[in-house]
């Protein structure tokens, strides 16, 4: 445009002096040479204009020329202000994000099928996977094993026990936890037969025993156990596994209400957390997380799909639930106003201070190139326009 808008300028030039030369030989030649006259001296004031922009003209140090590097500080101060005074502020974000459904352009993008085409890259998933990969692994290993911890500390365990035991009893899944301990008893009574003999043997004195009565005491013993073991594996409705059902109940509602109780569970889950075995399990759970979060996200066909389930999920349930969405959508105005206020003067000095460290051909030829185009259509216009006004005063000269 600028090569345009110059050669434009000398063919003015070139039509002037054409005039000169065969001057007198037509009417028209005047008018001609009044639109060429003008016409160069209108394109030159605007190419000392334009020019006078970015430049000392032709270099020369006229005053009030290269405006631009002239006052380049003065520009990056004034654009900083201008972003301060009609972008970043608290109110004028407030604003302009109430317009703005956040949370519905979320859930637009979770829902939408993020399956790469073939030959394309994935996009965010080994960004991310990457930006996993690069955080201190044992920093947040030890994070999470202490957030874990301490939740467990305040975790109330009794309460979840007590509702634990009343659900297997009221679906009677205690039964075959008490089918299995009466199987293991009649075997225990088996092996131990010899045991128990022996052990009433050492207990009856010896004139008893001189009429065996020991033998009879054990095996009287021995048949009973066997008897009310095998009883109570045939009857489900026995009154002793009845008992053993209310001793649950009873243990489950002392978790609920008797602190003595509470504190022997409380003390388990005290030891649990101080063995170090459990240590060790907390601070692999970051481990097996990442793992399976960088698996997923740089290889999805390792895990069929189950990270873009969850987002699609999520997005499914952020479309679907208003409310939620207005809560969101709340709290990102909040923490984006929030964010002006607190860095929004850092925001604007950053602009200030970039303008600031351009030398002055960096800013030049950045505006230069933003608006020069247009600045040569201003000398081309300048040129046709003072062409039409030459004639327009010729005209009138002769009129007068």
């Amino acid at each position: 445009m600028r090569l345009v808008a110059t050669l434009l300028l000398f063919a003015m030039a070139a039509l002037f002096a054409a005039t000169l030369a065969f001057h007198g030989l037509h009417p028209a030649l005047p008018w001609v040479q009044a639109f060429a006259e003008a016409a160069m001296v209108g394109g030159l004031a605007d190419w000392f204009a334009v020019t006078a922009l970015f430049r000392h003209p032709l270099g020369l140090p006229i005053p009030h020329t290269a405006i631009i590097p002239a006052n380049k500080d003065r520009i990056g101060d004034s654009l900083a202000t201008f972003l301060k005074d009609n972008f970043l502020t608290p109110a004028i974000v407030a604003r302009r994000l109430e317009e703005v459904d956040i949370a519905a352009v979320a859930a637009r993008w979770l829902v939408a099928d993020r399956t790469p085409a073939p030959g394309r890259r994935r996009g965010w998933g080994p960004l991310i996977a990457r930006l996993i990969e690069a955080l201190d692994q044992k920093v947040i290993g030890d994070l999470v094993r202490e957030a874990a911890t301490r939740r467990l500390r305040d975790l109330a365990l009794s309460p979840i026990i007590a509702d634990a035991i009343d659900t297997t009893l009221d679906k009677r899944r205690h039964e075959p936890l008490i089918e299995t301990a009466i199987l293991w008893s009649l075997r225990t009574l088996e092996d131990q037969e010899s045991m128990i003999r022996g052990m009433v043997a050492e207990r009856t004195n010896w004139l008893l025993k001189l009429v065996a009565v020991d033998e009879q005491v054990s095996t009287s013993l021995i048949d009973g156990i066997r008897k009310l073991l095998g009883e109570m594996a045939r009857d489900a409705n026995h009154p002793l596994r009845r008992r053993i059902g209310e001793a649950l109940r009873v243990y489950a509602f002392d978790l609920r209400h008797f602190p003595a109780t509470q504190a022997g569970i409380e003390s388990f889950k005290s030891d649990l957390i101080e063995n170090p075995a459990m240590g060790h399990w907390l601070e692999g759970l970051w481990d097996s997380a990442r793992g399976g979060l960088v698996t997923s996200l740089t290889n999805p066909a390792a895990t069929p799909g189950a990270l873009s389930v969850a987002m699609k999920a999520l997005g499914e349930r952020l479309a679907a639930d208003a409310p939620l969405r207005a809560a969101i959508n709340l709290h990102l105005r909040r923490a984006a106003v929030g964010l002006t206020s607190d860095y929004g003067d850092d925001i604007v000095s950053l602009v200030s201070t970039t303008v600031r460290g351009w030398d002055a051909s960096t800013v030049t030829e950045k505006l230069e190139t933003a608006v020069g185009r247009d600045l040569q259509f201003i000398r081309i216009n300048g040129t046709v326009i003072g062409g039409t006004v030459g004639v327009v005063i010729h005209a009138a000269t002769l009129l007068l």
